[in-house]
């Protein structure tokens, strides 16, 4: 019998991909979420593929509504192996055209919402000394960009929060593990569903890839959990490490691009789901967005991040080969 595994934010986008690829290996998924339509439509996909769903409507930001679920999937599943945190919402419009309570409740979604899921998922693991929390982050965590100053702080403080909790779990010698994958721009339905006070229909920044490669990138992490974070895509890595050397030259660049590269030439129809659930109007949204046509569905990246091992040993072979054969022809 597979894992016992809790995934936020199930209903739609990465997180419903990534209780899918979860149900692929037969393991007993929790799917929270707020939207019923979602939930039942996630709950059909991990049953198709071979998991045993459990489908739990909740608010992410009530940590009262979080530990009860976290009871229920014990009582229900059995000991919670694996928890990933991937619940979010946001608002697309410049900063001072949020409104605070806008604010707060996405701080309250994207942040505390992880910091309640975690503390379940401590609360149960620590005492057995196992299991591992999945922090699903952004390239935003490190970077933030116009037009999403909401999203970007919540994504900011999920990695400081992340990387205390590690330490402290580091110093308690627990086996408990606690990993952050960072993605790129991914094709879910996020763009269709936030709340957007933007002139034209909100797009992820290309390069765009498919849900279902932060989801492989997701579930690899979780049987790697001792590696302190993932990225995912090369234009993750790209920005994390330009941001390192080079943060001023991204502020002009961002500030010349960003508006335009966040917006398609169509019209903003938005549902917007920061009150209450976009699918709330009878439709299930599924795990991508409307960009299929745009997006890549893998990352070069990724696969050599998986065998860096490999490829070190592959580089150190070909330089040696060529310093013999150079050596040789003198």
């Amino acid at each position: 019998m597979g894992r016992v595994v809790v995934v936020t934010g199930a209903s739609g986008g990465v997180g419903r991909a990534t209780a899918v690829e979860f149900a692929r290996r037969g393991d007993r998924v929790a799917l929270l979420a707020r939207g019923r339509e979602g939930l039942e439509g996630a709950a059909s996909d991990v049953a198709d593929a071979g998991g045993v769903p459990l489908a739990i409507p909740l608010d992410v930001a009530d940590h009262g509504q979080v530990q009860a679920a976290a009871d229920q999937v014990e009582k229900e599943l059995g000991p919670i192996d694996v928890w990933v945190n991937v619940a979010f919402t946001s608002v697309f419009a410049p900063f001072d055209e949020i409104d605070p309570s806008e604010f707060k409740r996405v701080t309250e979604v994207t942040y505390l919402g992880y910091v309640y899921g975690t503390r379940a998922a401590m609360a149960r693991m620590k005492p057995r000394d196992h299991g591992t929390i999945v922090q699903v982050g952004s390239a935003l965590a490190y970077r933030g960009i116009p037009l999403q100053s909401a999203y970007c702080g919540a994504k900011h403080a999920i990695q400081g929060f992340h990387d205390s909790l590690r330490c402290e779990l580091l110093h308690d010698k627990s086996h408990v593990r606690v990993t952050m994958v960072q993605l790129p721009a991914v094709n879910t339905p996020q763009f269709s569903w936030v709340l957007s006070r933007l002139p034209k229909h909100p797009q992820p920044v290309p390069p765009i890839f498919q849900p279902e490669v932060a989801a492989d990138a997701i579930v690899y992490a979780a049987d790697h959990p001792r590696r302190r974070e993932y990225w995912v895509g090369g234009p993750t890595a790209l920005t994390i490490v330009a941001n390192k050397f080079a943060a001023g030259l991204l502020d002009r660049y961002l500030a010349r691009t960003g508006y335009q590269s966040q917006q398609t030439d169509l019209p903003n129809e938005q549902a917007a789901n920061l009150w209450s659930p976009a699918d709330s109007r009878g439709r299930d949204y599924g795990a991508h967005g409307v960009f299929d046509d745009r997006s890549t569905a893998r990352s070069y990246q990724v696969w050599a991040s998986r065998h860096r091992t490999l490829l070190t040993t592959l580089a150190a072979a070909a330089a040696g080969t060529a310093a013999y054969v150079t050596r040789s022809q003198r």
